[in-house]
């Protein structure tokens, strides 16, 4: 198809559009610049998922709170304790150790955790620790096994399940069980007591240092609280013996001032 235009025309109009600025041709036909483009719909971004709705992870110091405060005895705290699922211990040990001695004692001693004749045999405090622990408080005429409470005592832990290789209970295993052990006080309701070790006082008085704190009275739960040696503790140092029969000694002033 021949052109409409002659080339000597069409060479005129090509140099007449390179006098007033033409470079380049980029096109075969011309472009109306002002023409508005048709409109290009953006796709819709497609929505992510919904994360699923978990529920809110349950809380053992709750749950174990709830569970004491609807105990009304030592033996529904008891199998309040039994029931309690939160605790690892408990799928290490083989008996909950719950207590031992007169619930009607004046005085209520608070040990720190079971080792392994407590584990086997599921009382406190009868293992060589424990054989002390009697030989103490028979020199100063009370005991477990004392019929009435003046001259009795009762004992329990703060942990009623064995770590494993008898390490130190951790910070969040002694928070977990505590409403167990404050429950424990109310109901037994005792004059005085006696926390045994570092543990024990870590636990109910929030502080450590049983050399320091030892003999100096306390008080927790509401009642009057003396911290002394573990008996284990003094096994290893007979040296201190010296200061527990002090403490002893101070034990017995302070029932004589209660009564």
């Amino acid at each position: 198809m021949e052109s409409a235009l002659d080339y000597h025309t069409a060479f005129a109009l090509l140099d007449w559009q390179v006098d007033l600025g033409a470079t380049e041709a980029m096109l075969d036909a011309p472009l109306n610049r002002y023409e508005i483009p048709e409109k290009v719909e953006t796709p819709k971004p497609v929505a992510a998922p919904e994360a699923p709705v978990t529920a809110p992870k349950a809380d053992p110091v709750e749950i174990a709170r709830k569970a004491a405060a609807a105990c009304k005895d030592l033996d529904g705290l008891q199998q309040a304790m039994a029931a309690f699922e939160h605790c690892a211990l408990k799928r290490g040990a083989r008996n909950l150790v719950f207590a031992d001695g007169n619930p009607a004692a004046r005085v209520m001693i608070i040990g720190e955790a079971p080792g392994r004749d407590e584990d086997r045999i599921g009382k406190p405090f009868v293992g060589r620790a424990g054989q002390l622990l009697d030989r103490m408080f028979d020199a100063i005429d009370m005991g477990r096994a004392a019929p009435l409470s003046a001259q009795s005592i009762y004992i329990t832990n703060v942990l009623p399940w064995r770590p494993p290789q008898n390490r130190d209970p951790k910070p969040e295993e002694i928070e977990m069980l505590k409403p167990f052990l404050q429950r424990h006080v109310e109901i037994v309701a005792p004059d005085v007591i006696i926390l045994m070790g570092n543990i024990s006082c870590q636990a109910v008085l929030g502080r450590k240092g049983i050399t320091r704190l030892r003999g100096n009275w306390q008080e927790s739960f509401g009642k009057p609280t003396l911290p002394m040696f573990h008996p284990a503790y003094l096994l290893r140092q007979p040296h201190a013996k010296r200061e527990a029969w002090a403490d002893l000694l101070s034990l017995q002033a302070k029932l004589r001032d209660l009564a």
